[in-house]
Order: C-alpha cells, then structure tokens, then sequence
C-alpha cells in the first residue's frame, strides 16, 4: 500500500529548502531565506522528467536516505524527499511525494512509472530495470545486533541458527542471499517490523546500510550498529526507463547539488550516519 500527499508549490519550497546558488531571498516568518534561481529548462527535458505536469517521488519511510519524519515537530526530511524538491523547483513543476513501505516497492513504482525519480542504492541488478545517475554518496552496509549479543562482528553472523533479518526484496536481500552458507536470512516486511522482531528476540541481528541502522537502533534500546561493514552503497538519483531526453539534464543537475554542497546538507538535515568516502 502506497501514500500519496501533495507538496508545497515550488516557491516556498524554495524558501525551506534554502539551496545554494542563490539570487533573491524569500520573507517567511520575519526572515529572509534565500532561494535558488530557476534556469530555462527545455520543454523536452520537462516532459522527460515530469510527464504529468507534476514530479512523483518515490520514497520509503525510516531512512535518511529517503524520507525521515520527526514525530516532536512532523518535519520531514530525507535525501530522497530533499532532492525531490529541489528537482521540481529546478523544472518549475509541483512535487507529489508518493510513500511506500520498503525501497523494493518505490523499485516497483519507477519500473511502473507510478513515480518519476527516487534516490537509492544503484545496483547493477537495478539498473536493468531504471537509470541511475552518477553516485552522489556512498554508505556502509552494516549489522545491527540487539542487547548483550554474542555476534560482535559481521564474521560472526554466517553460523548455524542465526537469524538475520532483511528488507523483503532489497539489494541486501540479493547479495547476502549468496554470500551467506550457514546464517538464515529472513526477510521483513518494513522497518517498522523489524524493531519488534528484534526487541522479541525474532531476529539475532538486521542487515542494511549504516543510515538505517543507525535509525533502527534508536528504536531497539540496548541494541547497536557493529562497526565493521561488508560492503558499500553507491546512491544515485534513479528514474524510470526511457526518459533518455532528461538524462543529460538530470545528470548535470545531480552533480551540481553535490558540488555546491547541496547533498551534504540534505544528508545532515536527516541525521544520515554510515557515510563513506565520497565516490
């Protein structure tokens, strides 16, 4: 099941989002904000990127990567959704945020064209199905383990009667599905399961990136991130086949956000731990 909500307009998205490359500043509460300025985008690239006139962005709720909401203020964050409105103002087009309970659902919905662009890990077995831009960021897959754990680093989770649990149908899912001879993997339906399975003693221990981990983790007392990792994430802006006259435009505006500083800043508003070295 999929949520769907309307955006702010892209001005005073504009406004709260406070990007770089600014040449006017906004008024809202008494103070100034400033604002990116709007290139001409060509009527081809529009139509490419957002074909109903609005841009859709897929996201999945518990990482930073994607969409992070605080439950004091009902903020919302997330590289995904950060991005998201910074790519409709830079076309000049509403955003329409689209939530579904895991990644491999928002997959789902670009190969559908439900939605128009996500940000996620950019697989090869991915980019079969949905074109990626270059990586913007990478992150550590980790291991999460609850209280008083005997697995103390991912060397310890391949053994006989450990059960590690996975998002159902995501990247994690496919590679450790190979690499793991003895650990039984189970696959859990949203992060918001995997918190109680692990309180419940369900699971022995979680696999994932670092951002999520560091998120779950603070749902699950007692629990904690090991500080190994077995591998690496490369996000990337994806967006669903055939919009080949956005591309270019696409690209060029991915690597200006992470030249200006734009992702890091994004990445810091969500409380996205787990980074590695910029690739």
């Amino acid at each position: 099941m999929r949520t769907l909500h309307r955006t702010l307009g892209p001005w005073l998205l504009a406004a709260l989002l406070g990007l770089a490359g600014c040449v006017r500043t906004w008024e809202m509460g008494g103070s100034s904000v400033p604002a990116p300025a709007l290139s001409q985008v060509a009527p081809e690239v529009q139509q490419a990127l957002a074909p109903t006139g609005v841009l859709r962005v897929g996201v999945y709720l518990g990482s930073p990567t994607s969409w992070v909401r605080d439950a004091r203020t009902g903020t919302s964050n997330g590289v995904a959704f950060e991005l998201g409105h910074a790519l409709g103002l830079a076309l000049g087009v509403p955003v329409q945020v689209v939530s579904y309970p895991r990644v491999a659902e928002v997959i789902e919905g670009l190969k559908r064209a439900e939605v128009d662009m996500t940000f996620t890990n950019a697989t090869a077995s991915r980019a079969k199905d949905v074109d990626f831009t270059p990586p913007l960021i990478q992150l550590e897959l980790g291991v999460l383990v609850p209280a008083n754990s005997r697995i103390q680093s991912f060397a310890d989770v391949d053994r006989a009667g450990v059960r590690l649990g996975v998002s159902q149908g995501s990247s994690s899912q496919g590679v450790l599905g190979q690499r793991l001879k003895m650990a039984r993997l189970v696959p859990v339906a949203s992060l918001d399961v995997a918190q109680p399975m692990l309180q419940r003693g369900e699971l022995d221990a979680f696999a994932t990136n670092k951002g999520i981990l560091f998120e779950l983790s603070e749902q699950v007392p007692g629990s904690q991130v090991l500080k190994d990792r077995w591998g690496l994430e490369n996000l990337a802006i994806a967006i669903p086949k055939g919009r080949e006259a956005g591309r270019a435009y696409l690209n060029d505006f991915a690597q200006a956000r992470v030249r200006e500083g734009d992702v890091k800043r994004m990445s810091e508003r969500a409380g996205l731990r787990g980074l590695a070295h910029n690739p």
